[in-house]
C-alpha cells in the first residue's frame, strides 16, 4: 500500500527533532482525517510538549495503553499504525518535507474552514459573523515566523548586521570598486548608465570576463545582439586580442588559450539570448531553474542586456502606458529576481 502523507508526517515527528521543532507548532490534530492518525499525533504532541523530546515507538504504545477510557478498535489502529511507522526505514528529504507539510496543512486548514462555514450557514442558529474570522485564520496558516523586525527586541541581530561584511562580485577595475564600495552586493539590480554608441555593453562583456576569471558562475542574457557575439567580445577581452585578430586566429591557437582560461578559473558562463522586447522576468526564472535542474548551474551575477528593450510580466505590452511607467515596472520585476535568486543583477 500506498505511503500516505500523513503517515510520513506522522513517521517524522516521531524519528526526526529538528523537523518536529519546526512543524508541531502549526500542526493541529483536526488535520488528519484519520481516527487513529489523529490521536496518535495528540500523543506525540503531548509527550514532545512535557520531556522536549521525540517519543520513542515503545514509549508511545506504553503511554497509550495506560490511557483510559480508550475502544478496543481504536487502541488496536493506533499501534498497528505505530508498528508500521517503526518498520518504515527511509529516509525523506527534509526541505521536500517541510515544503509539503506546509502545502498540507495550509489544504487541511482551508478545508476544514470552508466545512465549519457550511454548517455555520446551514444551522440556522449559528452566527454567519464567524465565518470571515474562521477564514482569515485558515488562509493565514504559514510556516514562515518572520512577521517582522522588533526593533527592541531584536537589537542582537541588527547589531550583528551592522559589524557583518556584506558579500560582494568585485570588480578588477579599482575605480569601480571604489565607487561602489568594494563591488556589487547580492539582491540588487545595478545600471550602467551612458550614451548611444558610448560602449555600455562592452563594458558588460569586460566585467563578465572578470567575473569569470574570479571563479563566478555567470549568466548573460542578450536581447539586443546574438549569443555569438557577445561570446566574440568576452572570448576577446579573456584572450587579449582585438575582434580582428580574434577572426584570423588559428583554430589550434585559439583551442590552447581557451585552454588555459579553463584552467585558470572554476566558474562558467552561460550566454542566452532572446528576441527583442520578448522576455519577462517569468521566462528568465524558469531559465534559471531549468539551468539548475538540467546543468547544477547556478549563477553568482547576472547581466540583462538591456533593461529597456525587456518585456513586463505584469503589463501587457502595446497596453495604454507611458514609457516610464513600463521601463520602471521591467527594473522592479528584475530587482525583485535578483532578491530572489539572491544574485546581483547588472543591465
Amino acid at each position: 500500500m500506498a505511503t500516505r502523507l500523513e503517515q510520513t508526517i506522522l513517521k517524522n515527528l516521531i524519528q526526526n527533532e529538528e523537523y518536529t521543532r519546526k512543524v508541531l507548532p502549526y500542526i493541529k490534530s483536526e488535520f488528519f482525517q484519520e481516527r487513529d492518525e489523529s490521536f496518535l499525533f495528540k500523543q506525540v504532541r503531548e509527550y514532545f510538549l512535557k520531556y522536549k523530546a521525540v517519543p520513542t515507538p515503545e514509549a508511545l504504545i506504553i503511554d497509550i495503553d495506560e490511557k483510559d477510557g480508550i475502544d478496543a478498535q481504536l487502541l488496536s489502529e493506533t499501534t498497528n499504525l505505530i508498528q508500521e511507522i517503526k518498520s518504515d526505514t527511509s529516509n525523506t528529504p527534509e526541505k521536500w518535507l517541510i515544503d509539503s507539510t506546509e502545502n498540507w496543512c495550509k489544504d487541511r486548514a482551508v478545508y476544514n474552514g470552508v466545512m465549519s462555514s457550511i454548517e455555520i450557514i446551514q444551522d440556522k442558529d449559528g452566527s454567519k459573523g464567524q465565518i470571515p474570522d474562521i477564514l482569515r485564520d485558515a488562509l493565514s496558516v504559514s510556516f514562515d515566523t518572520n512577521i517582522g523586525h522588533d526593533f527592541l527586541d531584536d537589537w542582537e541581530p541588527r547589531y550583528d548586521f551592522y559589524h557583518t561584511e556584506e558579500e560582494r562580485t568585485p570588480f578588477d577595475l579599482e575605480l569601480m570598486n571604489k565607487i561602489t564600495k568594494g563591488g556589487l552586493p547580492n539582491k540588487t539590480l545595478n545600471i550602467c548608465m551612458a550614451g548611444t554608441g558610448v560602449g555600455k555593453s562592452l563594458f558588460m562583456c569586460h566585467v563578465a570576463a572578470s567575473c569569470l576569471v574570479q571563479g563566478k558562475n555567470v549568466l548573460y542574457i542578450t536581447l539586443e545582439m546574438a549569443e555569438e557575439k557577445i561570446a566574440e567580445r568576452i572570448d576577446a577581452n579573456l584572450l587579449d586580442i582585438s575582434l580582428n585578430d580574434l577572426q584570423d586566429l588559428p583554430k589550434s591557437m585559439y583551442k590552447k588559450k581557451i585552454k588555459r582560461v579553463q584552467e585558470k578559473t572554476k566558474g562558467k558562463l552561460i550566454i542566452k539570448e532572446y528576441p527583442t522586447a520578448s522576455a519577462h522576468s517569468g521566462h528568465m526564472r524558469h531559465l534559471l531553474q531549468e539551468l539548475d535542474l538540467k546543468r547544477s548551474f547556478k549563477p553568482d551575477i547576472i547581466f540583462i542586456d538591456y533593461l529597456n528593450i525587456c518585456a513586463s510580466f505584469r503589463i501587457r505590452a502595446g497596453s495604454n502606458m507611458n514609457t516610464y511607467t513600463y521601463v520602471k515596472a521591467i527594473a522592479e520585476e528584475m530587482r525583485g529576481l535578483a532578491v530572489e535568486f539572491n544574485v546581483p543583477i547588472m543591465s
